[in-house]
């Protein structure tokens, strides 16, 4: 069951593109996503995104829960938070807060950014230590690298079979290159209906946890607001899949072709 960390860890950072011109999201926007392990109904995330300050800056503040629910935490148990304050003029983060209890492996991670010292530094509240991270102008954290592609981006841009490269920091392990290959358009059915969405294959270390570098597959709403609809991930062993359950407060109207 470790292996919904690594999924909630995916679609909290899952990058999405934004048409330009078109504001992508508001404050008041919430997802809700139903993760499945096999036949089990394994866990829900959320995202939530509102408004707020930081050092007088106007920010985004979203929030992001993964838990385990039912039978699947009898024998894994996941209670998982992250928090990410990006800029709503710059989308640069400015702090990251990383809260998980993952079978009782527990992390408690605060990174502030200080971009015009191109440096973030980090605090691990669980062992008291601190550190300083050089950064570049472009890094992201893992939640506000999804927004910040949805606001800058267009899709125009990209051809299938084209990646997009983004470096991201939320850990103390340092920087990590994350990159998304764009696959094209597909028509899925959800319990909304039928949607088009946007396909991506976002590339993850293979070895322990996936099968190989590209086990990963996206699915993206083709409308303005760019939300993620479904993941799905091949695993060593079993396979798990992440769907859109349920969304309020979304800028734009969410298309749907029948029910």
């Amino acid at each position: 069951m470790k292996k919904i960390c690594i999924l909630l860890c995916i679609l909290f950072s899952v990058p999405l593109l934004a048409q330009k011109s078109y504001p992508a999201f508001k404050p008041g926007e919430w997802l809700k996503f139903r993760i499945h392990y096999g036949f089990l109904n394994a866990s829900y995330a959320t995202l939530n995104l509102t408004s707020d300050m930081v050092d007088s800056i106007p920010v985004y503040h979203v929030v992001g829960r993964g838990k385990t629910t039912g039978f699947a935490s009898i024998f894994f148990k996941v209670d998982d938070t992250y928090e990410s304050y990006f800029g709503k003029k710059d989308g640069k983060p400015y702090r990251f807060i990383r809260k998980i209890n993952e079978g009782g492996y527990t992390k408690d991670i605060e990174i502030d950014f200080y971009h015009d010292k191109e440096k973030a530094i980090l605090k691990d509240n669980k062992n008291g230590k601190q550190m300083d991270i050089p950064v570049h102008d472009k890094v992201q954290d893992l939640l506000s690298a999804a927004y910040y592609l949805r606001k800058e981006f267009d899709l125009e841009d990209l051809t299938v079979g084209e990646s997009i490269n983004m470096d991201m920091l939320f850990d103390d392990d340092g920087v990590y290159k994350f990159k998304l290959k764009y696959l094209g358009n597909e028509i899925i059915r959800t319990k909304f209906g039928k949607v088009e969405c946007l396909k991506f294959r976002p590339v993850v270390q293979s070895g322990r946890v996936f099968k190989e570098q590209e086990s990963l597959t996206l699915w993206v709403s083709n409308d303005l607001n760019k939300i993620p609809i479904r993941i799905k991930a091949d695993l060593a062993v079993g396979s798990l899949k992440a769907d859109l359950d349920a969304f309020n407060g979304l800028r734009n109207q969410f298309k749907i072709i029948m029910k």
